[in-house]
């Protein structure tokens, strides 16, 4: 079984405008996997963030985790602009990687 390595920084929001979280996984579809089961206590289960709403693909793990380490520190407007230049009603992409839908 071939592992895929994919740096890259996503944010996962609970909705439209709500709770956001923001990570870097070198498996984007394996870490999605893992917000929508809340396999990992903490913010993002306990805050229901399993939307898709904004991912961004490196080259190195050491480029998404700067990457990843400046948005946190970005306002709330900041960050919900940066996800409504591509993503402006907060769509789920997660379907876009055979994911199904996660109910509103």
């Amino acid at each position: 079984m071939t592992r895929i390595f994919e740096p890259c920084v996503y944010i996962m929001a609970s909705g439209r405008n709500g709770t956001t979280y923001i990570g870097v996984t070198s498996n984007l579809i394996q870490r999605v996997h893992q917000h929508r089961n809340g396999t990992f206590r903490g913010f993002s289960s306990e805050r229901h963030c399993t939307r898709l709403v904004w991912f961004e693909r490196h080259e190195t793990m050491e480029t998404a985790i700067q990457r990843e380490k400046r948005i946190k520190k970005w306002n709330r407007d900041w960050k919900h602009n940066l996800i409504e230049q591509d993503n402006p009603h907060w769509c789920d992409l997660a379907t876009g990687l055979g994911f199904a839908i996660v109910p509103q």
